[in-house]
């Protein structure tokens, strides 16, 4: 999570806090949840447009999403990959399938920057290189390698004494850089789509397809990172499906689980047939309620029509919302950038005031809307009516 930009919440509790002081937390206490509102203590009823960072896709409390979760604790907690499971097989194959553009392996793991990591690791093994491109303003995780190849980390926070590789940063949308800055020594390319941490940011269709076109002509493995902008946050199962560009790996977390932490990573055949036993491996990665999970989340994108629900909305928005501090929105789906005339911290602190959680970013002036999938038109027009309410 970036917490650059978000007001913090002074801690007075009764006994000590032993929590590590990491984290800038929002003013707001929770003590429950249904659907797209968060319940504070004090009976506040408030509209989570932020989604717990992108992770509650299908909202709270979810029937499907409990019976399933209740369902596989009782059967069975855990067993590692070392025992094959039933429900391992089918998370997989419904995902694969879900995802539909020829990434018909999947390795189960638990954060973004776990899956990240392993995706690195397989280009880099696969190739024999040791460069890797990533695009400015990134950000992939907060492990070595996904450090590694996140925009600013180096002066900021990354606490390992080198890098395990070199790194080399292609300006966004930059189509002529891409003919220069990938070239036979770089071992791979890893891009989130639509940036999260920058601020919602859609790169462009022809970069993407620059860079799909110079790994192809350099041996080079493309990763889409869509930890974020994956699983239907877009409005497509994926941002390459949004896009129309097939890399060789994608990556994905945060809304695969709607709330049950479980990432994956997703290769192709050429890819997948370069593995070998002990490539990879994980304790928790693959376990039967993880993946119990990502069956339950496919199942009720598709079966309740959340994608189509995700555009309509997004339209909305776009439409309706560019009002009061609001120039200009950016991204796309339920990943969505409100340009603001005020600095985003602002405009944050004053839709929380009137009961709208949203987040900022690493762009000062841009508001970050990350809202469930199942968000209806009346949540829209609360927004409207908030930031209308705040003015200019």
């Amino acid at each position: 999570m970036n917490t650059q930009n978000v007001a913090t919440l002074p801690i007075t509790p009764d006994e000590p806090d032993h929590l590590a002081k990491v984290y800038a937390q929002f003013p707001l206490e929770v003590v429950d949840s249904k659907g797209v509102y968060l319940h504070t203590p004090d009976g506040r009823k408030v509209l989570d447009m932020y989604g717990g960072h992108a992770v509650a896709a299908v909202g709270y409390g979810h029937p499907r999403w409990v019976e399933a979760l209740t369902n596989q604790a009782h059967a069975l907690a855990f067993q590692s990959n070392a025992v094959p499971l039933d429900v391992r097989a089918r998370a997989a194959t419904k995902l694969a399938k879900f995802c539909g553009i020829g990434m018909n392996t999947v390795f189960f793991v638990n954060s973004g920057a776990e899956a990240n990591e392993n995706a690195l690791k397989i280009a880099l093994k696969m190739t024999g290189r040791r460069q890797v491109v990533a695009v400015e303003g990134s950000f992939h995780g907060r492990t070595a390698a996904a450090g590694a190849v996140t925009w600013g980390a180096m002066k900021k926070w990354y606490g390992f004494p080198q890098a395990p590789f070199d790194v080399q940063f292609l300006p966004c949308d930059d189509v002529t850089a891409v003919q220069t800055t990938i070239t036979e020594h770089t071992g791979a390319v890893i891009v989130e789509p639509i940036q999260g941490v920058a601020g919602a940011r859609d790169l462009s269709k022809e970069f993407l397809a620059a860079i799909r076109q110079r790994c192809n002509e350099t041996g080079t493995i493309l990763i889409f990172d869509e930890v974020q902008c994956g699983m239907g946050r877009s409005g497509y199962p994926f941002a390459a499906n949004f896009y129309g560009i097939t890399p060789d790996i994608i990556t994905t977390a945060k809304a695969l689980g709607a709330g049950f932490p479980v990432s994956a990573v997703l290769m192709n055949d050429c890819v997948a047939t370069t593995l070998k036993m002990d490539d990879m491996g994980t304790t928790f990665g693959g376990g039967p309620m993880a993946c119990a999970m990502v069956e339950v989340v496919v199942d009720i994108i598709q079966d309740e029509g959340l994608l189509n629900n995700i555009r309509e909305r997004s339209a909305e928005i776009r439409q309706k919302c560019i009002v009061g501090p609001v120039t200009a929105i950016q991204g796309a789906g339920m990943l969505l950038g409100l340009r603001t005339t005020r600095p985003a911290k602002e405009i944050q602190a004053e839709l929380l005031k009137r009961d709208i959680l949203t987040g900022t970013s690493g762009d000062p002036h841009i508001v970050r809307i990350l809202a469930p999938y199942v968000l209806e038109s009346q949540h829209v027009d609360a927004l409207r009516a908030a930031l209308l309410d705040i003015g200019h």
